[in-house]
């Protein structure tokens, strides 16, 4: 193991904590505020990476391509928040799960009929297809650095969304007591709406901007969807600030586990034992880490004020 790999696997899973907190803050708000279970908020993902794929597809622009997708998921988040989950909100959580695991049901299967099989991707362009060394061995692709910087930039917008406009003092207040803010005038419908849009645009922007690594193809936001539950629960239902740091926690964890702890494992065991329970312990430890966190502090890391 040399020093460039380690600092590599580091990077790779601060990229992959900030894909997760994309897709957690979306669903802590939505979870602590409107107090809604959204099973379908990796659905939201997918939207995003076939939304950013037909686009840069119609446009031949990576970079216009994403910024028309952007939009289009607010539009569709504020669509299925009015037409079909705010009928949910004064059911109680097993229908909501119910409901919005048909939602998974039903979109996978539109967009199975819609793009196919083999779904469809984003080609880079040859100025992102390149990549950068840092000094030491250290080289990395150049889309990965602008997934960890727009990741960044996204986060700071959110963050300065939540706790320096009237919107977010709404926000932060619905988290804590939404009763409360009912109670003073607030228009709740409202709120409710502009929380999941602003949900559906992080998680849609994580999915466009993974999808030139991976690929847009129906199904792929289930995964995720675990993986940010168990942000939210680590970092706290309802703090945005818990989302981030239990995020890169989760992203570290789990990338680091993947790649070494069979490492670690050839220090006690023969290789064959190591090769195979490694990849085993790797997809445990952020569940053990939950369990810790569940067991230690049942509110999660960071809650909101006044959990």
């Amino acid at each position: 193991m040399t020093f460039a790999l380690f600092v590599e696997q580091i990077i790779n899973g601060l990229q992959l904590g900030i894909i997760l907190f994309l897709v957690a803050a979306g669903l802590t708000l939505i979870f602590g505020i409107m107090d809604l279970v959204n099973l379908a908020h990796g659905t939201l993902y997918m939207f995003g990476a076939f939304f950013a794929a037909t686009m840069v597809s119609i446009t031949g622009s990576i970079v216009w391509g994403m910024i028309l997708a952007i939009p289009l998921m607010l539009l569709a988040g504020v669509l299925l928040e009015v037409t079909i989950l705010r009928t949910l909100y004064t059911r109680n959580h097993l229908d909501q799960v119910l409901a919005t695991f048909g939602l998974i049901l039903f979109f996978n299967e539109l967009f199975l009929i819609a793009w196919g099989p083999e779904g469809t991707g984003i080609a880079l362009p040859p100025w992102l297809s390149g990549s950068t060394k840092l000094g030491m061995g250290i080289e990395l692709p150049d889309y990965r650095i602008v997934i960890l910087v727009s990741g960044l930039i996204v986060a700071a917008m959110l963050y300065f969304l939540v706790a320096k406009t009237k919107i977010g003092m709404l926000i932060r207040a619905g988290a804590s007591n939404r009763e409360m803010v009912g109670a003073l005038g607030v228009n709740i419908k409202l709120l409710y709406t502009a929380v999941f849009g602003i949900g559906a645009v992080m998680a849609g922007f994580a999915g466009m901007i993974i999808t030139p690594i991976t690929q847009a193809e129906a199904g792929m936001g289930e995964g995720f969807l675990i993986l940010a539950f168990v942000v939210i629960v680590i970092g706290g239902i309802g703090s945005i600030r818990g989302a981030f740091y239990a995020a890169i926690i989760t992203g570290l964890i789990d990338t680091l586990g993947r790649s070494f702890i069979d490492v670690v494992l050839l220090l006690v065991v023969e290789s064959v034992t190591a090769e195979t329970a490694g990849p085993a312990i790797s997809s445990m430890l952020i569940y053990i880490l939950m369990a810790i966190v569940l067991a230690l502090k049942p509110n999660g890391l960071f809650p909101p004020r006044g959990a």
